[in-house]
């Protein structure tokens, strides 16, 4: 089994910094793109920032120079760290990655189960 906990969301109050991990566990044969989703209330999911194996990054507009996306392969954990907190910044984020498991022969794409990220004064 796979699994992808994140941690590292909260409250914070505009203008403010927050990182969040997202760690890979379990029978992992390779990691391959990761990435941040959020969703808001009553909004569709939509990608935050993604980066491949070998660092290559993208982010939405409304993120861009103020989240940073960051991976430690030997730790198969992902980061966003996120600067200058925007009240519409709010959601629940997601984290994503293509792993393909020791049983599998192509990669899957898994879930972490949300963190909850607020940003108010």
């Amino acid at each position: 089994q796979v699994q992808l906990v994140e941690s590292g969301g909260g409250l914070v109050q505009p203008g403010g910094s927050l990182r969040l991990s997202c760690a890979a566990s379990g029978s992992i044969f390779r990691i391959y793109g990761m990435g941040w989703y959020r969703q808001a209330p009553g909004k569709q999911r939509e990608l935050v920032a993604v980066i491949t194996s070998g660092g290559s990054t993208n982010y939405a507009d409304s993120v861009k120079d103020r989240f940073t996306i960051s991976r430690d392969n030997a730790k198969k954990t992902v980061y966003l760290q996120m600067n200058s907190l925007k009240p519409e910044d709010t959601a629940v984020y997601y984290c994503n990655a293509d792993i393909r498991s020791v049983a599998a022969s192509v990669p899957v794409g898994y879930w972490g189960q949300g963190t909850q990220v607020t940003v108010s004064s």
